[in-house]
């Protein structure tokens, strides 16, 4: 399947800010708008986007309603979301019914966003894992990851540095980039919206996951045959979790996990549930660099 990438935004393009999963307070979407508005676009925000049903924003009819209306408006060019939190994966057997591929849009966001990455990445289009409205409206979009998302929405592809880590493992590879939150992306694996996939560079990040929960996961990934057969690893940002009697860090069980493969892997990357969380283009064909003083991610256009 060619991968399509959404059309570059231009100036008074419009911007839709839904909330697929949680509750999003409301000040802070209102304080994302005028960040948005200052890169020359219009932007709405969506019906039901402050909506409450127990920690949803929303019931899934109308969660899935704002999402549709987005993807199907011919004026809306990308779809930020409001948060994360739990709920995407309820919309994504109504979402693939869409006809995504005839005006492909951008979505942006991160943590239980990745089921929508994972959409986009079933009908082979390009998403971004990229901050949300509190950390436009924190940084009021001059940080170098609101720049960095504003970019590739103009359709500027900048490739990725990599912070040096004792972990590292060097080496060259060029593949599609998948990943994102490794509890969501785990929990559709042998489903149709499968992201970790042979053959592929897959990068992760988790957040209050202990550790031997997510080796869990890299077990069954290990069993399933799918940890052997990646072409690269990007190992995010992991926080608010406890050392255990097992492992000091959650990048020592990581590292001893993907021991006995030869890929290169990076560590460390400043991707995830942290202030400095840079975008990554999924199923953006990529080469990985992994070096002893640090390495790059390169997007082939």
């Amino acid at each position: 399947m060619e991968i399509l990438t959404p059309a570059p935004l231009k100036h008074g393009d419009r911007v839709a800010i839904v909330a697929p999963s949680g509750i999003i307070k409301p000040q802070t979407v209102h304080d994302a708008v005028p960040v948005i508005v200052g890169q020359g676009w219009t932007t709405y925000v969506g019906e039901h986007t402050f909506d409450r049903r127990g920690t949803y924003a929303g019931s899934d009819d109308d969660r899935y309603s704002d999402l549709e209306s987005a993807l199907l408006d011919p004026a809306t060019r990308a779809i930020i979301c409001a948060r994360g939190g739990y709920g995407a994966v309820h919309l994504l057997e109504r979402l693939d019914k869409l006809p995504l591929r005839d005006d492909p849009k951008w979505i942006a966001g991160y943590s239980d966003i990745s089921a929508l990455h994972a959409l986009m990445t079933k009908h082979g289009i390009r998403s971004i894992h990229a901050p949300m409205c509190k950390h436009l409206a924190e940084n009021s979009g001059r940080d170098d990851d609101s720049r960095r998302l504003f970019s590739i929405l103009r359709g500027e592809h900048q490739d990725v540095r990599l912070p040096s880590n004792p972990h590292n493992r060097c080496g060259t590879a060029t593949a599609i980039l998948t990943g994102g939150n490794l509890a969501v992306i785990a929990g559709l694996i042998s489903t149709p919206f499968d992201v970790i996939k042979p053959g592929n560079i897959l990068f992760i990040e988790d957040i209050a996951e202990p550790i031997y929960k997510v080796e869990r996961i890299l077990y069954n990934l290990r069993l399933n045959g799918s940890l052997a057969n990646l072409a690269g690893l990007i190992v995010g940002r992991f926080t608010d979790y406890d050392p255990s009697r097992n492992d000091d860090t959650m990048e020592d069980m990581i590292a001893r996990m993907v021991s006995p493969y030869s890929y290169p892997v990076a560590f460390g990357a400043p991707i995830g549930h942290v202030s400095h969380n840079i975008p990554m283009i999924c199923s953006s064909t990529v080469t990985l660099n992994v070096t002893s003083s640090g390495g790059s991610v390169t997007y082939h256009t």
